[in-house]
């Protein structure tokens, strides 16, 4: 436990306890305990929350749907699961990408959001589950294990102490593609997508290729002006920049150049200044309430 968690949990009203697989368990031989199955029940998912329109996932539909009874009954077992039988990166990846992505479509559908994750205070700590026997909370999953123990944006210190046994699961490389596959459920988030470790490394550029030239950034060479997403600037230094953006902010330029199209990535690099600006977040829910 690092020292932030004690407030954390204070402030927020959370145990050990707090997790959404809190029910029994079920006998670990089922095929579903499987972790790679995790997966296939993530599609039957997306699937069903699929929209024909522009309103994004259908929590409602999800909340009845055998698809969710099914992956409910997964994440039961994930009680009973060693994360160290995820013994390569890019299963490691896969897995922690694709849990991330069901806990906060869980937690949303549990909790009832209506307008945004922000309606339920301290969301991304209080929404967690329990992998065998330790409590995981969505920011432990994005900022602890993905992110390689890096700190919080908005807190100082790392969330996994040298004495938590959580940080033996870490990733060892800090992979900055990671933040457009994680899905915040909100409008300025990426889209969900499923992940598998044989594909993991082509999907992560897809992911963070879609995310860049869907509107994550915007180059307007008349003025001069580059628009990054908010992530640019509250992740800045996995990205190569300094902490929140400040200062120089060629190393962003660098990395969104590797993923615009051609045109726009030959005037990002050709030029030498440009007026960098950062858009709003919009945390509003990316889809329909259940």
């Amino acid at each position: 436990m690092s020292f932030v968690d004690p407030w954390i949990r204070l402030r927020y009203g959370i145990s050990d306890d707090t997790v959404l697989n809190a029910a029994s368990i079920p006998p670990p031989a089922e095929p579903s305990s499987d972790p790679e199955h995790l997966g296939t029940l993530l599609r039957q998912l997306k699937a069903q929350a699929g929209s024909s329109g522009d309103e994004g996932l259908d929590y409602g539909a999800v909340a009845g749907s055998d698809a969710y009874s099914a992956y409910c009954d997964f994440v039961l077992r994930l009680r009973t699961l060693d994360p160290m039988a995820l013994a390569f990166r890019e299963s490691r990846l896969a897995f922690w990408i694709n849990l991330y992505n069901g806990l906060v479509l869980d937690a949303i559908v549990l909790w009832k959001v209506k307008r945004s994750a922000q309606e339920v205070p301290g969301f991304f700590w209080r929404a967690a589950y329990n992998i065998g026997g330790l409590r995981y909370s969505a920011s432990d999953i994005e900022n602890g294990i993905l992110r390689g123990n890096a700190a919080h944006p908005a807190l100082p210190g790392v969330p996994f102490g040298r004495a938590d046994p959580r940080r033996a699961h870490c990733l060892p490389r800090l992979d900055p593609r990671v933040h457009f596959a994680l899905v915040c459920a909100s409008r300025s988030c990426p889209p969900i997508a499923v992940y598998t470790p044989e594909r993991i490394d082509v999907q992560l550029d897809q992911a963070t290729r879609s995310f860049v030239r869907g509107g994550g950034v915007e180059v307007d060479p008349i003025p001069g002006r580059v628009r990054l997403s908010h992530i640019f600037q509250w992740y800045a230094v996995d990205f190569g920049a300094h902490w929140q953006a400040m200062g120089d902010k060629r190393a962003l330029l660098k990395f969104v150049a590797g993923f615009l199209d051609p045109t726009d990535s030959r005037l990002v690099l050709a030029r030498r200044r440009w007026k960098v600006a950062f858009m709003p977040y919009d945390w509003s829910l990316n889809g329909l309430p259940a």
